[in-house]
């Protein structure tokens, strides 16, 4: 999903828990944002594998002379790879046809969404029953307010189509967590606006004021996590 950093750095990440990109069935792409696509021709033009990408996005894409096998999809359908069903949903994002995913498959869910100035009822919906949920938590407010980025940047960050924050995270744990969501994945952090121990004790304050049985994992940016088994 997404492939926002190098081609080599992708084969290495695979190599570590033994698997190639001969292994892949596809690609499924969010957004055309930069940081989500950086590496995707480059790791297009090598495995030749199919692109999933809403029909909107695509164009978005600069695919430069290549014309890789490309599966479109209307944001908001389910569609298939091999036994895995997805479901993709629109989010509030500042891209063409942004979108988040839940993957399906033996009886196991898995949702998947970064990249939204807020959670809206219908991304709710979306993500309950979901037995591993993976959800950003992008920026601390104070952080990002006397941080390094221009004003500009702040106001779109902190806007209704930037990223949540620790707190609009936090809050959506106390009151929208699904009680089968068994793992929880923070991930998308900045670099520069936030920390992953702020992020741990926001989160597990959260956690702390419901009665739930879910694991909080905090994926620290540049870092590989773990491997999620089911």
């Amino acid at each position: 999903m997404d492939a926002g950093i190098s081609r080599r750095e992708i084969a290495a990440r695979l190599e570590s828990i033994g698997e190639c990109e001969d292994d892949l069935d596809g690609i499924v792409i969010t957004h055309e944002h930069i940081d989500h696509v950086s590496g995707l021709l480059t790791l297009a033009r090598n495995c030749r594998k199919p692109i999933f990408v809403s029909r909107l996005t695509a164009p978005a894409i600069d695919w430069e002379d290549f014309q890789p096998t490309l599966e479109t999809f209307q944001a908001g359908t389910t569609f298939c790879i091999g036994d895995i069903e997805i479901d993709s949903f629109t989010i509030p994002h500042d891209a063409v046809d942004p979108v988040g995913f839940c993957f399906r498959t033996h009886g196991i869910k898995v949702g998947v969404v970064t990249d939204l100035g807020y959670v809206p009822e219908s991304i709710k919906v979306h993500l309950r029953g979901s037995d591993l949920l993976f959800i950003e938590s992008n920026h601390d407010t104070e952080m990002l307010k006397v941080g390094p980025y221009p004003w500009s940047v702040k106001q779109r960050v902190m806007g209704r189509k930037g990223h949540l924050s620790n707190e609009v995270v936090s809050d959506f744990i106390r009151n929208d967590l699904d009680l089968s969501t068994s793992t929880l994945v923070l991930g998308h952090l900045s670099e520069h606006n936030n920390h992953p121990e702020i992020v741990r004790f926001v989160a597990s304050r959260a956690l702390e004021g419901r009665t739930l049985f879910t694991r909080l994992v905090v994926a620290a940016p540049r870092e590989i996590s773990e491997v999620f088994i089911y």
